[in-house]
């Protein structure tokens, strides 16, 4: 049985690539930064966890040890400073230490576009790491590709968002002009697995792409067509990424940072320059663009989105903290009997947030989390990713999943700006037949004078939101043990 490493498996790409490599019987380990991010996957059992960083070099000598194959899914999906630097030391501490382990091969995804017009900063990075990866002499696979359309994906998630809120949609010359080869995750997934054990894929780069090429322009129409709107489009004559990043920061869930170096990108053609996906890989038979769009939106509408751009979306104000029981915690406790038992309280507070809202006063939820974004932060812009099932280390509002103890506890770590740190924690335990006692706990670690003042000043509000919040879960619960 051959060991595959991947890398980047809190991702979009590597959370749905685990999964299909353990169906084809592969040994997998997953190396990754925070592994309780990866706490609560269906598969989590089955694979190796190994903590580490490709950046500093962490855990790669003891994930590549004895690995028959590694892929590169790590890439920066944010406009940050120095990115391209992080991104090249990255690639250089990964490949030194496959080549001393003789790692049989590695497949990156990159993407796609001709340096000869000229690409994109976050392009021309992609395009470095490949030649970085390459560079040392192993057997490297590199596929390059455009748009990956699918649920949950951030390019396929802005072209949604633009498409189902904008009646009229401001049409600049990029989105006339510029060609796109748009590909289906499930291609893409296909060709990452495929690589594997195909030799003919040894040691190339290969573009690959859906069965049609676009313009943006025509893929919002089509996807408005899809959903059966009626959508316009004008010109637009200015053009600034930085501007309209921030307009498609407002408009839809993924944040400017984010969208700023997808559309930076608009003014490069990223189309297949060849046919060799199609040759290399005559048993894959690439979607064309409205296909792939239905797929998508029935996973969507069935609320099956296996991974999303928010799940490595962590805010760096907010990363690196765990919640630790201890003195200098202010806290806000309340006790509530519920006439249901423990799984109905469970199925009712792990069921928070997301379209359901926060069962008590949503206006002042939804103020707190356009205060939040006004401030730079999430807001509450990320949802849910099913309104049923939580798992631990995936983003919930403004929060992210924390720990999950099924039919029992759920503690939530906030992520919306603030002066120190905050969690809000549901316990359910019986108290008897069909009797449970539902305790709500909002814990508060202030940063300083001003992180005091904050907790105190907001406290008499907190007070009302969070009794809301607790009896909603009481009146929700009892309902569902009556309704069952």
């Amino acid at each position: 049985m051959k060991t595959i490493l991947v890398t980047g498996a809190t991702g979009y790409i590597g959370g749905r690539l685990v999964p299909r490599l353990l169906e084809k019987g592969y040994r997998v380990r997953c190396l990754v930064r925070n592994p309780a991010h990866l706490e609560g996957r269906p598969w989590t059992g089955q694979v190796e966890m190994i903590k580490g960083d490709v950046l500093n070099g962490a855990g790669l000598d003891e994930s590549l040890r004895g690995a028959d194959a590694a892929y590169y899914l790590i890439h920066s999906m944010a406009d940050v400073p120095n990115f391209q630097a992080l991104e090249e030391t990255a690639a250089r501490n990964f490949i030194s230490v496959a080549k001393a382990h003789g790692v049989g091969k590695v497949v990156y995804l990159g993407g796609l576009g001709s340096e000869e017009g000229g690409l994109s900063k976050h392009l021309t990075s992609r395009h470095r790491v490949g030649g970085i990866l390459r560079s040392c002499g192993l057997n490297v696979t590199e596929f390059r590709a455009a748009i990956i359309v699918g649920s949950g994906s951030v390019s396929f998630e802005i072209l949604r968002y633009l498409a189902e809120r904008l009646p009229l949609i401001p049409c600049f010359k990029y989105l006339r002009n510029t060609r796109c080869q748009p590909v289906a995750i499930r291609d893409v997934l296909s060709y990452l697995i495929g690589a594997l054990e195909n030799t003919a894929s040894d040691n190339r780069i290969i573009d690959i792409g859906g069965a049609t090429v676009l313009s943006y322009r025509d893929m919002l129409r089509i996807y408005a067509e899809t959903r059966g709107l009626r959508r316009g489009f004008f010109n637009f004559p200015l053009w600034s990424p930085a501007i309209s990043a921030k307009l498609i920061g407002f408009i839809t869930p993924v944040p400017a940072m984010f969208a700023k170096p997808l559309l930076e990108s608009l003014s490069n053609d990223v189309i297949c320059s060849n046919k060799d996906a199609l040759s290399v890989f005559p048993g894959i038979k690439p979607l064309d663009y409205r296909t792939a769009v239905q797929y998508a939106l029935m996973r969507v509408n069935e609320q099956n989105v296996e991974t999303s751009w928010t799940m490595a979306y962590v805010p760096n104000y907010s990363q690196s903290r765990a919640f630790i029981d201890k003195e200098g915690m202010s806290l806000e406790d309340r006790h509530l009997e519920v006439y249901a038992s423990p799984e109905d309280v469970f199925r009712i507070f792990s069921g928070i947030g997301g379209e359901r809202g926060w069962f008590s006063l949503n206006w002042l939820w939804n103020l707190r989390a356009w205060m939040d974004r006004f401030l730079g932060g999430v807001g509450m812009r990320r949802g849910r990713r099913h309104p049923d099932i939580v798992r631990q280390g995936e983003p919930l509002d403004f929060w992210r999943v924390e720990r999950v103890i099924e039919n029992r506890m759920l503690l939530l770590r906030a992520e919306m700006k603030l002066p120190g740190k905050g969690w809000l924690q549901f316990e359910a335990r019986a108290s008897g037949n069909n009797i449970s006692i539902l305790r709500q706990t909002a814990y508060f670690e202030p940063y300083g004078l001003f992180g005091y003042l904050y907790w105190y000043s907001l406290y008499p509000l907190h007070k009302v939101i969070f009794a809301g919040l607790a009896a909603g879960i009481k009146r929700r619960a009892e309902a569902l043990r009556r309704a069952s």
